[in-house]
């Protein structure tokens, strides 16, 4: 969650006024301070390999100024200019608390009618889309071989809880960069996001964190539904990883799934169903059962019951947020935001989140 003072928590709470500044950007070159937004949505979805995209409309003209991209280096173009959205919060006294939502890179901007549309994508869009000319060979440390994934797209910024380790030599990844990013996170049983000021933070994967809020069903205004699917397709509840010693030795660690509906040993199957990972990135077998572990905690995101969550605009929250869930017969229930819709401006109507259990 966006740290706000509790002036701004506060004003969240009851009837408020809302305000959005986005700047345009081109390298160092600060293009505009100020483009007029007549409506922006925010998209996040964790499970996604870009997980922010953000949707504005512009108006075409505004105090004589065209606001078409006309030009290769318009605000509104699509040659790397990049978006930082601040929103504010009126805390009474004709006072507005100010803070940043992110950076995002704009994708595409179509002049319609009156109107400018206007799609933009967290930085992570730049991993995505740049993949290798020719075969990655890491070299150095699991922590160098990240920057030079990803700098200078992007600074990486590493959680002090992590341990670096040296880098095996003999292996590459030929085409996808992405992908490269995840099997390193991996094999440091890290987990990473896109900080709203711009970095990639990586963390440990079973970090623990304190709730952030208490979602109950009808209390102002929240409306809870819990999901009524079910399926067994894409469930796994043995977790396996597996590397090479520096001996040339296979190895291999194991993390079961032993809580839950699907748990290994249990009516869904008593026979493991694995979930299967190699990297010779995995030197030991601690590391081994590290990245198994990891890969454990992620899964259980996507397997976990799900909610639906309407509530009135929360600017702050951001997905990774541990919530506390009260509908149907569950009090308390700890979750986590796995996805959520922010209206930026005031009248866009209600916030949505699609959260998942924890237990």
């Amino acid at each position: 969650m966006i740290e706000l003072s509790d002036a701004a928590l506060s004003a969240l709470t009851r009837s408020h006024r809302r305000r959005i500044m986005v700047e345009s950007w081109l390298g160092s070159e600060l293009l505009s301070d100020s483009v007029p937004v007549d409506a922006a949505f925010e998209d996040t979805d964790r499970r996604s390999n870009v997980p922010e995209r953000v949707t504005l409309t512009v108006p075409r003209r505004y105090r004589g100024e065209s606001w078409s991209p006309v030009t290769d280096d318009h605000p509104l173009a699509a040659n790397g200019q990049r978006l930082r959205v601040q929103l504010g919060i009126d805390i009474g006294n004709g006072v507005t608390e100010w803070f940043q939502r992110g950076w995002f890179v704009i994708t595409d901007s179509q002049a319609s009618g009156d109107a400018v549309n206007v799609q933009a994508a967290g930085l992570l869009y730049l991993i995505h889309e740049a993949r290798f000319v020719s075969p990655f060979n890491p070299s150095g440390t699991l922590f160098s071989t990240l920057r030079a994934l990803v700098e200078p797209a992007l600074t990486v910024v590493f959680d002090s809880a992590l341990t670096d380790r040296p880098v095996p030599d003999a292996m590459n990844w030929d085409e996808d960069r992405m992908a490269a990013v995840q099997e390193v996170t991996d094999s440091l049983g890290a987990d990473y996001r896109v900080t709203e000021d711009g970095y990639l933070s990586v963390f440990p994967a079973e970090a623990e964190s304190s709730p952030v809020l208490t979602l109950t069903d009808g209390a102002g205004g929240t409306v809870i539904t819990a999901s009524g699917s079910s399926t067994r397709d894409g469930a796994v509840n043995a977790f396996v990883a597996r590397g090479t010693a520096p001996d040339g030795g296979q190895l291999q660690a194991v993390a079961y799934e032993f809580s839950g509906p699907k748990a290994y040993g249990g009516a869904f199957n008593p026979l493991p169903v694995p979930d299967l990972f190699y990297s010779p990135l995995l030197t030991t077998e601690a590391q081994c059962a590290a990245a198994a572990r990891t890969r454990r905690e992620r899964a259980r995101r996507a397997t976990g019951r799900e909610f639906q969550v309407e509530m009135v605009p929360n600017p702050a929250l951001q997905t990774g947020d541990r919530v506390l869930v009260t509908a149907d017969e569950y009090t308390d229930l700890p979750c986590v935001i796995e996805a959520l819709t922010l209206p930026y401006k005031a009248g866009g109507g209600s916030q949505t989140l699609t959260v998942r259990s924890l237990t």
